[in-house]
């Protein structure tokens, strides 16, 4: 089993984190609390960077208002990095219960890429920010607020998204659809999304080598992903990529208060 060190996987867990920072967010005595409306969890949640001065209760009581001023649910990030380290164990004595779980995967070497050829009546196609949240809203179904939500994460983010898409030529519909946000060496996958019609023929493979291939040419030698550790297909796809489960990580939502916040 490939293992990381230490540096390189706090590296990583920073990268993540400026590449999905929102406009939406503060700090409160260590914690980095983010609080945008939308799909992506990573928008919206605590993440304990620092263990603080404060006591975890009375942050609790501060970081749950800005959440009800939100309407949004009291979310909290657990990765190895937390801190203090206890506070996931005590998050769950509270009934904080954990509510996904994600798997990052790192590979650390990108100078042997292959890019290989298109299908036949398909073309690549750079898509812009806003274009890129339209085109994967439309695939996944998401609803309208989730698209306007994510064009503006993608428009104030700090770290550069590039976005893509492997075309039809015959009417242009997306087949597969991804974008990278490089930061110095390292580079994040996001958003891969192939069309139902479309999976199992190889284009997620293909589309994450031609981005991968387009980043290391910008100085990227070290790349990551997040992907849901029930995710086994989209995981088949990054280990035949070369990418190593590195740590992993999960959410924490607070239980339901009775006014329904």
């Amino acid at each position: 089993m490939t293992s990381f060190d230490d540096t390189l996987m706090s590296r990583v867990e920073d990268a993540g984190l400026n590449a999905s920072a929102p406009p939406q967010q503060r700090w409160l005595d260590g914690w980095l609390v983010r609080y945008l409306p939308g799909k992506a969890r990573r928008a919206r949640c605590i993440n304990a960077v620092a263990a603080g001065r404060l006591p975890v209760a009375d942050k609790l009581v501060m970081a749950a208002q800005v959440y009800r001023e939100a309407c949004l649910p009291m979310i909290f990030r657990l990765t190895p990095f937390t801190q203090p380290p206890g506070l996931d164990a005590e998050l769950a004595q509270l009934g904080h219960g954990v509510v996904d779980r994600t798997q990052v995967m790192i590979r650390s070497d990108l100078s042997r890429l292959v890019q290989r050829p298109l299908p036949d009546g398909t073309h690549w196609a750079r898509l812009p920010g806003a274009q890129f949240a339209e085109v994967v809203g439309e695939l996944r179904g998401s609803p309208v607020e989730h698209r306007v939500s994510h064009a503006l994460r993608l428009l104030h983010s700090p770290v550069q998204y590039d976005g893509f898409a492997i075309r039809r030529d015959a009417d242009g519909a997306v087949l597969a659809c991804g974008q990278f946000a490089r930061e110095a060496d390292l580079v994040g996958l996001y958003d891969v999304f192939t069309h139902p019609s479309a999976r199992g023929t190889g284009l997620a493979g293909l589309l994450c080598e031609r981005m991968l291939s387009i980043s290391s040419l910008q100085g990227a030698k070290t790349a990551y992903l997040q992907v849901e550790a029930g995710n086994e297909p989209a995981l088949s796809v990054y280990r035949r990529l070369g990418f190593v489960v590195a740590y992993g990580y999960h959410y924490r939502e607070a239980p339901a208060r009775e006014d329904g916040m």
